[in-house]
């Protein structure tokens, strides 16, 4: 016979020649020779020596343990006196009844939500992060949650969080802000057989969201081939100069064309404007040998009717001083003196009328 203490919280397991026997609790107790006793803390999970479903034949022991049955596609998050511990996996689990205050959350990954009873503090615990799915949407996006290649919902901005199954879970996300769509370097042919490069642009907006991304693939390409084929129609019917003088009113209607087509894309199309019209450098030539040719004709008519109107000038001058000897005295004064201002000698060859009529006028002039 030998004998054995059991201190406060702990239990012991007898065994006798390696058969459980029984279970003993907190005192003194004797053995015989071919027995011994297992101890354990009524503070850690109990870990079994033998099959437990042998130990839990005996009914002392069954109702001294908690039992976790835990099927294959579940975990089980233990929490003990209100902290959490650890995670369990497939298989079943016994913990001591008593002196700690289990909690067992189970987790059926059928679901992919996570529920709310698990504190949001532990998806980052090292413990819980392999089996939690992370996704973040922007403040300035929003996105479509797919499920099994299924449209579940739309996720607003925010962080969300999904067990990690056997189940696909994919987001896509789309840019909410205005966004700008360039259509550069479009080489086309105007009415009259002219080739222009246009550099065109577009501002526009996803309103509808699955529209966008569920029934429409890649729909800021089909925005854009959109945009060219509208281009295309309304610079073919246009020539060089009509498509110069009225690049606004050709990116209105270019705008007006595609709004229907837009709003079958999940976007609204905002403003569209044409930013440049660049010619072939032969073409650019033919246009300055225009532009030349146009300004010089225009300074040519400027010229001319400054000269008629001096002409006129001239000859209603012309019959004042005819009808009038003292204004035609006058105006001979006036263009003395401008020749006296000019030269410091005057010589004469004439007649003595032409010597009186200087020495008249000067005497005057005086």
């Amino acid at each position: 016979m030998k004998r054995v203490r059991i201190h406060a919280g702990n239990v012991g397991l007898v065994f006798k020649n390696g058969n459980y026997k029984c279970v003993i609790t907190q005192g003194s107790h004797w053995l015989s020779f071919n027995e011994r006793v297992i101890n354990y803390s009524l503070t850690a999970a109990f870990n079994a020596p033998k099959a437990l479903d042998i130990l839990l034949k005996d009914q002392a022991l069954a109702n001294m343990l908690h039992v976790v049955d835990i099927a294959d596609n579940q975990i089980v998050l233990v929490y003990s006196n209100g902290n959490f511990k650890h995670v369990l996996h497939a298989g079943r689990h016994a913990y001591w009844n008593g002196l700690m205050e289990y909690k067992f959350i189970t987790v059926n990954f059928n679901d992919i939500n996570i529920p709310d009873t698990i504190d949001k503090a532990l998806y980052n615990n090292a413990a819980l992060r392999g089996y939690i799915r992370t996704f973040e949407v922007a403040a300035y996006e929003k996105a479509v949650l797919i499920v099994d290649d299924t449209f579940d919902k739309i996720l607003e901005h925010g962080t969300y969080h999904f067990w990690r199954n056997n189940q696909t879970i994919k987001i896509a996300k789309a840019d909410l802000r205005q966004l700008q769509l360039e259509v550069a370097g479009q080489e086309l042919l105007t009415k009259d057989k002219a080739t222009v490069r246009i550099n065109f642009y577009a501002q526009y907006k996803v309103t509808d969201i699955e529209t966008a991304l569920m029934h429409n693939k890649d729909y800021e390409k089909q925005l854009y081939t959109s945009l060219q084929l509208a281009l295309r129609a309304f610079v073919g019917g246009f020539t060089l100069d009509e498509l110069l003088e009225q690049k606004d009113q050709i990116a209105k209607a270019v705008l007006d064309a595609v709004k229907t087509q837009a709003n079958t894309l999940g976007v609204v199309v905002l403003h569209a404007g044409m930013r440049d019209i660049i010619l072939p450098g032969d073409m650019k030539n033919i246009m300055n040998h225009v532009l030349i040719a146009q300004k010089t004709a225009q300074a040519n008519v400027i010229t001319r009717r400054e000269e008629t109107a001096s002409t006129r000038s001239l000859l209603n001058t012309a019959k004042l001083m005819e009808d009038n000897d003292m204004l035609f005295k006058l105006k001979e004064m006036e263009y003395v003196e401008k020749i006296a201002d000019k030269i410091g000698e005057i010589t004469v060859s004439g007649n003595g009328n032409v010597i009186k009529q200087l020495k008249d006028i000067f005497s005057v002039n005086k």
